[in-house]
C-alpha cells in the first residue's frame, strides 16, 4: 500500500497561490486632499492656560514689588 503525500500548509513545500480574476479588478486613483488646519478648543486651551499662568507669575511679582520691595520686576516700586 501507497503512503499518501500530506496536505497540510504547515511546512514542507509552498503552496503556489493562484490569483483569482476577481482580486484583478482595476480601480480608479484617487487623489487625496488635505484640509487646512484651524485652531481646535486643544490649541484654544494651551493659548489660554499659558496667558493665565504668565498673568498670575506678573501679577504676583507686582504685589511683591508694591508691597516688599522684592520681586524682579517691580522692586523699585516699594509703596512702604
Amino acid at each position: 500500500m501507497a503512503r499518501s503525500s500530506s496536505r497540510s500548509k504547515r511546512g514542507g513545500k509552498a503552496s503556489k497561490s493562484r490569483k483569482s480574476k476577481k482580486a484583478e479588478v482595476k480601480t480608479d486613483e484617487v487623489e487625496v486632499v488635505e484640509e487646512s488646519r484651524s485652531l481646535g478648543i486643544d490649541d484654544g486651551m494651551v493659548i489660554v492656560t499659558t496667558l493665565i499662568l504668565i498673568a498670575a507669575f506678573v501679577f504676583t511679582d507686582y504685589l511683591l514689588g508694591m508691597d516688599y520691595g522684592k520681586g524682579w520686576f517691580f522692586v523699585d516700586k516699594f509703596g512702604g
